[in-house]
Parts: C-alpha cells; sequence; structure tokens
C-alpha cells in the first residue's frame, strides 16, 4: 500500500513539473523594453567621463542597457590624433548600438596651438559643440574660432575643486561680452559645491547654458562628494521644472562619479530616478 502511495506521488510530480515546464515555456518574459519617450525638449545623455576607466564597447552596451542614446566624447574614447579611419569606425560602433556622438569634451586647453587641435577634432568628429576649459587669457581666442568654425563652445566649470571657472556666474562673467556661442556646461553637481543654486542659475543664464552635466551631491562646500541622483541634495523636481520653463534643448548628461571603476549600479539608478523625476513633474 504504502509502495503504490509513492508511486502515485511520483506520478503527480512528475505531470505537474511537465506541466509547469511547459507553462514557462509559453509565459517567457520579453527582455527589457525601451524606455518610454519622455516627451521633452530636452534629451538624456552621458558625459564621456562617467567610463574613464573602462573601454568603448564597455560604455556603449552600458548605455544600451540603460536606454540612453547621446554621448558626449571623451578622448579617452576616440584620441584628439585620430585619422579620418578611426573617426568612422568610431561612428559604427555607435550607429549599432543606437548612440550618437553629440559633442566632444571637456578639452583642457592651456595654448592657441591647444584650442586649434580641439576645434579641428571636433570639425572631423562631426559634432558643432565643444565642451571646453580654456585658461583665461586665452578667450579672445576662442571668441575667434567659433566666429571661424561657427560652433558653439561651452566651458564646463568646476566648483571649488580648480581655481578657473568655479561656477555659473563665473563662466556668464567671463564670455556675456563674446560671441554668444560661447557659454557654459552647467555641472549642476560643482556649481552646488561652490555654493551656488543650479536651479536659479539655470534660469538666469540660460541663454549661454548649451549642456548640461547631472549629478547629486552631499555638501555645498569642496567637502561635498558625488552620490547617486536623489540621495544628495539638489532639488531634481525644481531643477526639471526650470528646464521646461526656460525651454532648454540640449542634453542633460548623466556623469557619473561615484564607485569609477564599478559605477554600473549606480548609472542605472541615476537614469531612473532622473526619468521618474521627468514624469512626476509634469502638468
Amino acid at each position: 500500500m504504502q509502495m503504490k502511495k509513492v508511486l502515485f506521488f511520483l506520478m503527480v510530480s512528475t505531470v505537474s513539473f511537465a506541466s509547469l515546464t511547459a507553462f514557462s515555456q509559453e509565459t517567457t518574459r520579453p527582455g527589457p523594453q525601451p524606455a518610454p519617450e519622455t516627451g521633452e525638449k530636452f534629451r538624456i545623455g552621458m558625459a564621456g567621463f562617467t567610463f574613464a576607466k573602462f573601454d568603448l564597447d564597455k560604455t556603449l552596451a552600458t548605455m544600451q542597457r540603460v536606454d540612453v542614446h547621446y554621448l558626449c566624447i571623451k578622448d579617452f574614447h576616440l584620441p584628439l590624433t585620430s585619422t579620418e579611419e578611426q573617426i568612422a569606425a568610431f561612428h559604427a560602433k555607435l550607429k549599432e548600438k543606437g548612440v550618437t556622438g553629440y559633442a566632444v569634451g571637456p578639452i583642457y586647453m592651456k595654448s592657441e596651438a591647444e584650442i586649434d587641435r580641439a576645434f579641428e577634432y571636433a570639425k572631423k568628429v562631426g559634432v558643432k559643440l565643444i565642451i571646453g576649459v580654456p585658461n583665461y587669457d586665452l578667450l579672445p581666442y576662442v571668441d575667434k574660432k567659433v566666429k571661424e568654425y561657427g560652433f558653439n563652445y561651452a566651458i564646463h566649470l568646476h566648483g571649488p575643486d580648480i581655481a578657473t571657472y568655479p561656477d555659473a556666474e563665473d563662466v556668464w562673467n567671463h564670455v556675456k561680452d563674446l560671441d554668444p556661442r560661447i557659454g557654459m556646461c552647467l555641472d549642476i553637481g560643482h556649481d552646488t559645491r561652490a555654493g551656488k543654486d543650479p536651479v536659479a542659475d539655470l534660469k538666469k543664464y540660460n541663454s549661454r547654458v548649451f549642456d548640461i552635466h547631472i549629478k547629486d551631491v552631499t555638501g555645498t562646500t569642496k567637502l561635498g562628494y558625488s552620490l547617486e541622483i536623489g540621495r544628495g541634495i539638489i532639488d531634481f523636481p525644481a531643477f526639471v521644472k526650470m528646464l521646461r520653463k526656460v525651454g532648454y534643448t540640449g542634453v542633460c548628461s548623466l556623469e557619473h562619479e561615484k564607485d569609477m571603476t564599478d559605477p554600473f549600479m549606480g548609472i542605472a539608478e541615476d537614469i531612473g530616478y532622473f526619468r521618474g523625476i521627468i514624469r512626476a513633474t509634469k502638468k
């Protein structure tokens, strides 16, 4: 009798397992789906510096996973000395992953020769926006090159870490009388660490904001450090609302600077949070 019970149990278990297997095969879930369009004038991108420890293939694979399609190109992925063939191969890789290189930089420029090289590099790469950090005394020469090439030139501000261009106000004061195509890359984390309000600065200086680096920070001084968006002190709902109010049409590029040898979980959290704020603040 006991043996019959055991055999019956085995038969039922086998049938049940087979049924569950068939059900599982029939209801296999699809892979990750593209994020819905935000419907905003501005776009979400990635600052190449986020991937300073990784090659281009890993960079693009990560961008594909988080469904981000705009990359600010750093020279460690595409050197300033690249040939036309190397640039073509680079763009082919981006196209394969659905990514567009929209700008180059930040590029530090300490001489007229370095400015010349940067503008020629941008021209060969096929972008019309340079994120640059020129010495103050070179700004008249930058003005000359902008007029010559017709590019936008966005000066990257660096907070209290570097003496030149600590915040949006400093950039504005140095470029307001130059060609209107010379403006800033508003790094909202560094602006905050310089004791400024990036929401107010976006409103005040929006006519010269050509690129934005998004990140969060812990404080309003040099001691403040970078961490995942939403965990720090920056008011992202107010910032997104201001992006709409001023009609910003450029890219908001994530520059993730925490755990740079293993940034991937942080990148996913950043992008997910930012997309969530965009949706949550819609009227």
